[in-house]
């Protein structure tokens, strides 16, 4: 177990390494002056030197790039350029904020998911699994931006007007300033993306279930008199359960990066927002910042699904 973990840490720092070279390489390639930028357009070329030397970019590329990963092996991933700020704080204010909505959304999903695909498998070809299989097919082909912006017209403006003030516009409020506000905050972002990624995991559940279930062991099971709920819980979704947790970890790991689209719809300062804030601006720091933490996000997620499979199926070994 321990040198399985040791050579999947190593993996993934060389995965950082490459992405944090690939986005230095993409922003000096771009045709951008953030000094210029920060000057404004009335700046003389002394000013606009001096913004650059105060940055650090009048230093070579690769002295650029020594000195950013040499203060990040240290825990300084530098500063904002427009704020000086620095982007350990900015990643610190915005993590909870994508953390509460992923690991919301992710109950959710999960649930109805899992149960529905559950569901599907059991009674095939029956008119509650054609009436699920459509709810997945619909909401999996369904616009994330005109999923959120449709629940905010209806949950939103729509019981506004007719005096049921539940649902707030958007916007975020910290677990300690209250939780009953930060729920209500949150619902609706919860909704949007658990309905969007709960149509995958149905499917996925399904296609598992019905490839366990005609199992030698499953009959075995069935044949001794084990009730069918449990035959079903116990034997047949623990090992059908291996896709989904393969999904799950990717998909988390990718949220807990930044959920652009839906923070935006819901005006959540999350770390997708403030990321796509930093690409318009330039703000490398903030930028490889994110994205950094973004990577680290899916490479733990990775791991811990991998460790999960010892876990849901006895027949895998970690080496």
């Amino acid at each position: 177990m321990l040198r399985f973990l040791l050579r999947r840490l190593g993996h993934g720092i060389l995965v950082l390494w490459l992405i944090s070279m690939a986005i230095f390489a993409l922003f000096f390639v771009a045709p951008s002056n953030v000094a210029q930028t920060l000057a404004g357009r009335q700046a003389t070329p002394e000013t606009i030197a001096l913004i650059q030397h105060r940055l650090g970019l009048d230093l070579p590329v690769w002295k650029q790039y020594l000195n950013f990963v040499t203060n990040a092996v240290q825990g300084n991933l530098g500063y904002d350029y427009y704020h000086q700020v620095p982007v350990t704080t900015i990643i610190g204010q915005a993590l909870p904020i994508t953390l509460s909505l992923a690991l919301g959304a992710a109950v959710l999903w999960l649930i109805l998911g899992v149960t529905n695909g559950v569901i599907s498998a059991v009674h095939p070809r029956s008119l509650a699994d054609r009436g699920l299989t459509l709810f997945a097919l619909f909401f999996y082909s369904f616009p994330s931006f005109l999923l959120g912006l449709l629940l905010l017209y209806f949950l939103y403006f729509k019981l506004t007007l007719a005096g049921f003030d539940w649902f707030p516009a958007g916007g975020y409020t910290a677990f300690s300033d209250g939780p009953g506000a930060w729920f209500q905050h949150l619902v609706l972002p919860w909704i949007a993306l658990a309905l969007l990624l709960a149509a995958t995991y149905t499917r996925l559940t399904r296609g598992s279930m019905l490839d366990v279930l005609g199992e030698d062991y499953i009959r075995t099971a069935r044949s001794k008199g084990i009730r069918e709920s449990r035959v079903v819980v116990r034997h047949g979704l623990r090992s059908a359960l291996t896709p989904v947790v393969t999904q799950f970890g990717i998909d988390l790991g990718q949220l807990v990066g930044g959920v652009v689209v839906t923070e935006t719809v819901f005006s959540l300062p999350g770390l997708g927002k403030t990321v796509v804030t930093a690409i318009n601006q330039q703000d490398l720091p903030v930028i490889i910042g994110i994205v950094l933490f973004a990577s680290a996000a899916v490479v733990v997620a990775n791991i811990l699904v991998d460790v999960a499979y010892a876990f849901l199926d006895p027949r895998v070994r970690l080496h």
